[in-house]
């Protein structure tokens, strides 16, 4: 299974297991004890330590399930091999429970009870991945948490490849299209669009949201392999290379396989699953406990943009985010209505080295809003963004559109990471007039990202933004 996603599927369903199991043994229990005066003693008298009881029938159920492959993903998944596997699963956790009571000599555990747990287990741990499967294609098919992936080549095993990674739906990958190699290529009927030839691989990851690029050409192509994972490394992009066993391991890559097809994986960039899952739960934690503090703060300067001047109290304005990504961006409004209108004569005055634009006196600015730019306050509605998930609270800055289009091949690669509120250059680099600088410190922050990290970089925000230094 690919790492980054196997690992998700792997946890949600391990905590959803352990959490009905729970769920399972309470209403068991209530059904069997709770009628009668002082069922917990009887409990207590079955079991002496009913929560350690507890914890090792709900371990060994997770490990029964976990040797049983029900925590691997399969592309031929059906509801009546699940069942299968589940009944299994139940039976040998019904043998090892018995065993455990006739070697611990616990003979007064309630029969009725065993006879209401097993069935119940079996049917929660049943259901359970019936909803997974479902909230997996239902997200997919609806466009969450999506990611895009391009496929090199037009053979048949580029399309066998491709119908393949769309068969996971837990994956949430979707084939845009296919690139072909050259002329002497052999290509089969395909069902997703021609984009090209791989000539066209720069220019279709400008064009297009692309996540991931699966190279599925014949080793005699390593030339152009080569190519196309350079290119990609410059872009921030993840590669999958498909390969068959006999065929030789490319060094700098992960083996991993997605249904016993054997894929080598070059990340570049964070790829850590538990590592992004726990950072997404600190954004929603950390957004949501914000915008409940800062409320109060909030409703002030909402009020006192509208009394400074005319217009609305939010701007919105649409920026680049995660790969490419259209995003629209909220902040408090800052500048008055024609400021957009104004931008063209200002260009020369830019103060910036490169495609990125600031002035330090910009004429189109109020005079709350001078205030809330000097402190970065016009920022706080970003926290929205944060919550539905198009930014986080430490990243890249997200940039214009008009100024992605102008990049440089290797300024891209800062697009391969969710946008944040903050970012090691907001608090190394704050006052550089070089664009450069920025994309450096964007790209070292991307290499070397941790959830330590980000917690140094928050913490060094704050006394950044009292000094006063934003514009």
């Amino acid at each position: 299974m690919i790492r980054r996603y196997g690992a998700a599927l792997r946890l949600t369903l391990v905590a959803a297991d352990i959490v009905l199991a729970l769920a399972v043994l309470i209403g068991a229990t209530n059904l069997r004890f709770g009628g009668t005066s002082g069922w917990a003693s009887d409990v207590n008298a079955a079991l002496p330590d009913p929560g350690l009881a507890a914890a090792v029938f709900i371990g060994m159920w997770i490990a029964v399930l976990w040797i049983h492959g029900l925590y691997r993903s399969r592309a031929r998944w059906t509801r009546r091999g699940d069942i299968a596997i589940v009944l299994r699963a139940t039976l040998v956790q019904l043998a090892l429970t018995l065993s455990m009571l006739y070697f611990f000599k616990l003979p007064n555990v309630s029969r009725l009870l065993l006879i209401v747990v097993f069935p119940s287990l079996a049917a929660a741990a049943v259901g359970i991945r019936i909803v997974v499967r479902q909230v997996l294609v239902f997200a997919r098919d609806h466009g969450r948490n999506v990611r895009y992936m391009l496929v090199l080549g037009t053979s048949a095993r580029a399309k066998a490849f491709a119908d393949l990674v769309e068969s996971h739906a837990e994956l949430g990958l979707i084939v845009i299209g296919h690139l072909k190699a050259d002329a002497s290529e052999a290509r089969v009927v395909l069902n997703r669009p021609m984009l090209g030839v791989i000539d066209d691989l720069e220019t279709v990851l400008h064009s297009q949201i692309v996540d991931e690029v699966a190279i599925c050409l014949p080793f005699s192509m390593e030339e152009l392999i080569e190519q196309a994972v350079y290119v990609c490394e410059q872009e921030g992009k993840v590669v999958r290379i498909p390969v068959a066993p006999v065929e030789r391991v490319l060094t700098m890559s992960q083996l991993e396989s997605v249904d016993g097809v054997g894929v080598y994986s070059l990340a570049n960039g964070p790829d850590r699953a538990v590592s992004l899952a726990l950072k997404r739960l600190i954004d929603i934690v950390g957004a949501a406990v914000l915008m409940l503090v800062l409320s109060p703060l909030m409703a002030l300067l909402a009020l006192a943009i509208k009394l400074d001047s005319k217009g609305p109290i939010l701007f919105r304005q649409e920026r680049v985010g995660l790969h490419g990504r259209p995003i629209m961006v909220l902040k408090f409004r800052s500048m008055g209505l024609d400021a957009e209108e104004q931008l063209p004569e200002l260009l020369e005055a830019n103060e910036i080295n490169g495609h990125a634009f600031k002035l330090a006196n910009d004429p189109r600015t109020t005079s709350v809003g001078r205030f809330l730019r000097r402190l970065s306050l016009d920022e706080l509605p970003q926290l929205w963004n944060v919550l539905r998930g198009q930014m986080s609270l430490v990243g890249p800055r997200p940039p214009l559109p008009s100024e992605v289009a102008n990049y440089d091949v290797w300024h891209r690669r800062r697009l391969s990471m969710k946008p944040g509120m903050t970012g090691l250059w907001q608090v190394g680099a704050r006052s550089s007039p070089e664009f450069d600088h920025w994309v450096q410190q964007d790209l070292e922050y991307i290499d070397s990202w941790s959830l330590w990290l980000d917690f140094k970089i928050i913490a060094r925000t704050v006394p950044a933004v009292l000094s006063g230094t934003g514009r």
